[in-house]
């Protein structure tokens, strides 16, 4: 620290990092201390051992330290909350009604947050730590810090019934980032609970993914299964899928809070050519390459090619949309099992001609070697639910 410096008291430090907070950019602040969400330890421990984290076995593993951040830095006496609107200016549900286009989610339509958020973080912790002449760490949603109860806790909003943080004047859209210091900071008052008996995020879900309030079973979530999860995806969610392509908003979309939320002022945070929900035709012709570099900079690389695509089939045999069929069966011969096997369930929904989808199974099974893509090929033809 500069010696010409001294340490601000606590109270001016405060006020400090929030005239800076303000002035890059974010919508939300809030200090909270690392004993403050002692409940979250126990949720965490029963959702666990239900078994609702799906797939994400990190959770399990970073138990512990999820639990309490001192257990993640001893040294931590205030975490600073910051959130970062991603408010959409139209309704995400909006285009559910327009089956041959592909949903994103709203907030993978821009640029990646966490290199914009982090990046900025940085900055207000480095205020911060010449300030205070304390250290600091930083965290967007890549370390095991429970963000959702920290940043209720730091009076930034409150857990929803859809588990997520709402907020008074960002309704269901922040983005959340935490800087932690050894600094000793004054505390801001928790958020209460405004949710009362409201439960349209509970009724709107598609999968019933919500086994009660407050409670998400990730096993039956769109998110978790058209990002995380890079496996097939069980019969029984695919439909419900809709046009779903990368993640679901309903739950979020639904919250009455939203009307509070303009759309983010944030730039880099709104819709591209590329993925303001193109149409299923566009993203059906993408190999590994294009893939890359249609979405380069967002969250949808992440995931990426053969899941994004598995999830485009899934919502092509849900469109009804025959022309399709030729690019389907493009992807019948896919290096991918989950793009094959999509391919397949997808033909079966829209062929309308049996002799036509026995053919393909005539020439294409034989080479076949992937128990899903077989069992998609002896599945009845499936025309109770697909297009016409």
């Amino acid at each position: 620290m500069d010696a010409a410096l001294k340490p601000l008291e606590p109270s001016e430090l405060a006020r400090l990092i929030r005239e800076r907070a303000g002035a890059l950019g974010f919508d939300a602040i809030g200090i909270t201390t690392p004993r403050s969400v002692p409940d979250a330890s126990h949720r965490l421990d029963a959702a666990l051992a239900a078994g609702h984290h799906a797939g994400m076995a990190w959770l399990d593993e970073t138990r512990a330290r999820r639990r309490n951040p001192t257990a993640l830095w001893p040294e931590c006496r205030s975490i600073v909350m910051l959130g970062l609107s991603y408010a959409p200016e139209t309704d995400p549900l909006a285009r559910l009604a327009e089956p041959r286009r592909a949903i994103i989610s709203a907030y993978a339509k821009g640029r990646d947050y966490h290199d914009l958020v982090k990046g900025r973080l940085k900055e207000i912790a480095g205020l911060l730590a010449h300030r205070s002449g304390a250290d600091v760490k930083v965290f967007v949603d890549t370390a095991p810090v429970m963000e959702k109860p920290l940043a209720a806790a730091a009076g930034l909003g409150w857990q929803g019934k859809h588990t997520n943080l709402v907020s008074r004047t960002a309704g269901s859209w922040l983005f959340l980032g935490a800087i932690m210091t050894a600094a000793e900071l004054p505390p801001d008052t928790p958020e209460a609970d405004h949710c009362g008996t409201c439960r349209r995020c509970l009724d709107v879900c598609p999968t019933d993914a919500f086994p009660a309030p407050y409670r998400l079973d990730a096993r039956r979530c769109i998110a978790y299964l058209t990002i995380e999860h890079k496996g097939h995806i069980a019969e029984q969610f695919r439909a419900p899928i809709a046009n779903r392509v990368f993640g679901c908003d309903d739950c979020l979309a639904v919250c009455p809070w939203n009307k509070f939320a303009a759309r983010t002022r944030e730039q880099k945070f709104h819709a591209s050519p590329a993925t303001d929900d193109p149409p299923l035709a566009d993203l059906l012709t993408l190999d590994d390459a294009t893939f890359r570099k249609r979405f380069a900079g967002t969250p949808i690389k992440r995931t990426g090619r053969d899941a994004v695509m598995r999830n485009t089939l899934i919502a092509a045999g849900n469109s009804g949309d025959r022309t399709l069929l030729p690019l389907i069966r493009e992807r019948l011969s896919d290096a991918a099992s989950v793009v094959r096997a999509m391919a397949v369930w997808a033909l079966a929904r829209l062929e309308d001609d049996p002799a036509a989808f026995a053919a393909g199974r005539f020439r294409l099974r034989p080479r076949e070697h992937d128990a899903a893509v077989l069992a998609e090929w002896d599945r009845p033809m499936d025309r109770t639910e697909g297009g016409t």
